[in-house]
């Protein structure tokens, strides 16, 4: 992509209603604006770091098993009178009435959704167990929207929500998610410890919140400093149940735990390996088992024949938030620094002299071959100041830098620099082969 053609509406300052690092640096890289309070608008380079984080999340919810489908925003209020939540949710829900007085809502969650789906679909135990998600946008009406894509009301999630025909097959479903969940931030390049976690008006109880620790924060967070090592899921085999259990048990042998969930006499037992800090909430698991099928008389025929209630989970990954999340986690003065795997492009091509006819052709025979061998690449060929450029690239984060100047295309040589790091002198000719 030429810079010149791209809409990339970057602010010199920082506006003065943001203030958090990472609303501040969406809005300074163009990457987001405000259209209403804690509602955003995407703009192209946003837009593409959230497609990054979500093609990760589909993935490996694909990976664990999970099934994709895509419900409506807009859910009648009766499914959720059947679970008795559409007066207990509270103001935070969007209620709507249509032009016929039918009572509607705009859906912050899909517990109801989901389990009339699954009702509809499945009839018998030879129909479990089934994991079920989408990605989609919700609303919660927030008294204070703040902090940008980490506290807005508009936001997109992914939620996926698991039918088991018993206790033990629901936990077996909520380890495969829960190790699903490691994989998928360890993807992302962050690391989100598990901790446990308050049910909330999701119900049940027994939940883990996935926490990115970051000193902005909303969360007060509690943990064994073993936590802020990185763990090694690639041989666990989700598939063998006990297994499973007894590598997440070990996991879990770490004290964590949310402000709401602290355990004194844990966290004296760990002392002075524990650590406190602030943290984002990135994604959290619940099992609550016969909550929303017995309340709206979801059973399934069993292998006897008699009735039997699928037991649930959910389980939740905020797409948007993890925007917010992995900036205010890996940024620095000058900028964004973005894990490759969700850099919205792999290199910035910055050429210092559109007016120098051999740095427009070196820059030019780059752009084609880093756009034939698929690298994503945002060209600077903008007339403008190698300080402007350069200090765009920094702020955009992107990983690498290709920087083409006067002197080095008379030498036969490009600087090559990753974000943050320090620059080396390639060849033209391996430029390109260096980044693939």
């Amino acid at each position: 992509m030429r810079l010149s053609r791209y809409f990339l509406p970057v602010l010199k300052e920082t506006p003065g209603d943001a203030q958090v690092v990472s609303h501040q640096l969406m809005l300074r890289a163009g990457m987001i604006r405000q259209t209403a309070a804690g509602i955003y608008a995407w703009l192209p380079l946003g837009k593409r770091v959230l497609a990054k984080i979500e093609n990760i999340v589909r993935e490996e919810q694909d990976r664990a098993g999970a099934i994709e489908v895509l419900m409506p925003t807009i859910q009648s209020a009766d499914l959720w009178r059947q679970s008795g939540r559409y007066d207990a949710y509270g103001p935070k829900m969007l209620r709507i009435t249509d032009r016929h007085d039918r009572e509607m809502l705009f859906s912050p969650t899909a517990e109801e959704l989901f389990t009339q789906i699954f009702q509809n679909g499945a009839k018998s135990y030879r129909d479990l167990p089934r994991n079920i998600y989408q990605i989609q946008w919700k609303f919660r009406d927030e008294v204070r929207p703040r902090f940008g894509v980490l506290r807005g009301r508009e936001f997109l999630m992914k939620d996926a929500y698991s039918f088991d025909v018993d206790y033990a097959g629901a936990c077996h479903s909520y380890n495969r998610m829960f190790i699903a969940y490691l994989r998928t931030f360890a993807r992302m390049g962050i690391h989100a410890i598990p901790m446990r976690a308050d049910t909330g008006p999701i119900g049940g109880d027994l939940s883990h919140e996935f926490i990115v620790l970051a000193p902005t924060g909303e969360s007060d967070v509690f943990y064994h400093e073993n936590w802020e090592k990185g763990r090694d899921t690639a041989h666990v085999d989700a598939d063998d149940a006990g297994a499973l259990e007894a590598f997440i048990d070990g996991l879990n042998a770490d004290y964590a735990a949310t402000d709401e969930k602290r355990d004194m006499a844990a966290e004296a037992a760990c002392a002075p390996s524990l650590k406190q800090s602030k943290g984002i909430e990135v994604g959290q698991v619940f099992y609550f088992g016969e909550k929303y099928t017995k309340a709206m008389g979801v059973t399934v025929q069993g292998p006897d024949g008699a009735a039997i209630t699928p037991h649930m989970g959910s389980y939740g990954i905020g797409v948007s938030r993890l925007v917010g999340a992995i900036i205010e986690a890996c940024h620095d003065k000058d900028g964004i620094v973005w894990p490759e795997a969700v850099a919205p492009f792999k290199v910035a091509l910055i050429n210092l002299r559109v007016d120098d006819a051999a740095c427009k052709a070196a820059a030019e025979t780059l752009y084609a071959e880093l756009t034939a061998k698929g690298v994503e690449v945002l060209y600077d060929d903008r007339d403008e100041r190698g300080g402007a450029k350069f200090a765009t690239a920094d702020l955009i984060g992107l990983p690498w830098q290709l920087v083409i100047g006067p002197k080095g295309v008379a030498d036969g040589v490009a600087e090559l620099k990753r974000r943050g790091g320090d620059r080396i002198e390639v060849p033209l000719a391996e430029a390109a082969a260096r980044l693939v």
